[in-house]
């Protein structure tokens, strides 16, 4: 299938093209439609990432002996048929087309139909492969929601629901679906610098998680300042966000320090901007900060940026979200970044699984037990 991209990356570029002159999508959504070469590059190599790693099917998870001399053992098996519903990125596509397959799933995908050209191109391109199964990848129609909620009333049919895209249509899917859903959450993530920050440390982790790609669920949308460095670092850190383009928002502590800021409302601190935006508000301590987060967050990736082991330890251990950082980018909330080749997404959900939903989490388990004619007495 790798190959397969590479070869026809022209006939992808192409498709896109349609898809970008009929969307209407600008700046950062845009972006998340955009495919380039080093894009389609990009996927032929996360295709051969997932290739390379081992099969989980079949893997042992636990093994143990009964009293009477039974076998028990717990083994990985495919969940069966996925259901992914997302929008506009054609990259997911092939993706989660890799990972369910690789852990022995078919796949149902109803992509937005900004990217209706590009996803029929590519799943073109992958179920013509030698070797899939008839079958094994299908493409949904995505010019109706008709097509949405056939798939999330197929029980029996589906076994699970992933819905990965912004809060909107996650709620609906959520909501709606009579198949088990796996939520693949929004992200408003968050960076607290605290008191003992090294702030050149600091700039380069805001600056990367806020404007390295605005678009994707792990950049960063919330910025929280300890007070006692708020006179110091809102004004140098406002300055340089806003050299990139970033529409600055912020508490009233927040813009009596620095020039530019808008004023923050209450809805600021619970949207995902997916955009060059960024609200700010200065915090008294580490347990305000972490009280503010886990009210506002959607549970997906935050960082705290501090010299201050305790205060570190303490963030990691109480904020309530998938993927916790200290003096890092959210950024790296990611499949390939944490080693698992691609993702479905990440689940802000707490049952099944949570954080970067690769091959792992594509399975369930069963029990097989081996006798010899034992009999329960």
């Amino acid at each position: 299938m790798a190959d397969a991209v590479e070869t026809h990356a022209r006939s992808i570029l192409d498709a896109n093209e349609k898809d970008l002159e009929s969307s209407g999508l600008e700046g950062a959504m845009r972006d998340r439609l955009l495919l380039t070469g080093d894009r389609i590059m990009a996927m032929a190599s996360a295709l051969r990432d997932v290739a390379a790693l081992p099969d989980p099917v079949g893997e042992t998870l636990a093994e143990w002996e009964h009293a009477n001399g039974m076998l028990i053992r717990k083994v990985r098996v495919p969940l069966g048929v996925v259901g992914i519903i997302y929008e506009s990125r054609p990259n997911v596509t092939v993706d989660t087309v890799a990972l369910a397959l690789k852990s022995g799933n078919s796949i149902v995908l109803r992509g937005g139909k900004e990217a209706a050209y590009s996803n029929q191109r590519l799943v073109e391109i992958l179920s013509g492969t030698q070797g899939i199964p008839d079958g094994a990848i299908q493409l949904l129609d995505s010019s109706s929601r008709d097509s949405v909620q056939e798939l999330i009333k197929a029980r029996g049919f589906v076994d699970v629901i992933i819905p990965r895209g912004g809060a909107g249509l996650i709620t609906y899917v959520v909501e709606n679906s009579m198949v088990p859903v796996i939520e693949t959450g929004a992200g408003n993530c968050h960076i607290f610098v605290d008191e003992s920050a090294n702030l050149d440390m600091a700039d380069r982790i805001v600056i990367n998680a806020k404007t390295q790609r605005p678009s994707v669920c792990n950049a960063a949308e919330k910025l929280l300042v300890h007070e006692a460095i708020a006179e110091r670092y809102i004004p140098r850190i406002a300055k340089k966000l806003a050299e990139h383009g970033v529409e600055l928002r912020g508490d009233d502590a927040s813009r009596r320090v620095a020039e530019g800021l808008g004023p923050a409302s209450e809805s600021d601190w619970s949207e995902e901007y997916l955009r060059l935006c960024m609200a700010i508000r200065v915090v008294s301590d580490t347990e305000q900060a972490i009280a503010h987060i886990n009210r506002y967050s959607t549970k997906h990736s935050e960082a705290i940026v501090t010299s201050n082991e305790a205060n570190a330890r303490r963030f990691l251990q109480a904020v309530d979200s998938a993927a916790v950082y200290w003096n890092a980018s959210t950024r790296f909330t990611d499949g390939a970044e944490f080693g698992f080749g691609a993702e479905m997404g990440i689940s802000t959900q707490k049952l099944h699984c949570r954080g970067p939903f690769a091959l792992g989490e594509l399975t369930s388990s069963k029990y097989e037990v081996v006798g010899c004619g034992q009999v329960r007495p």
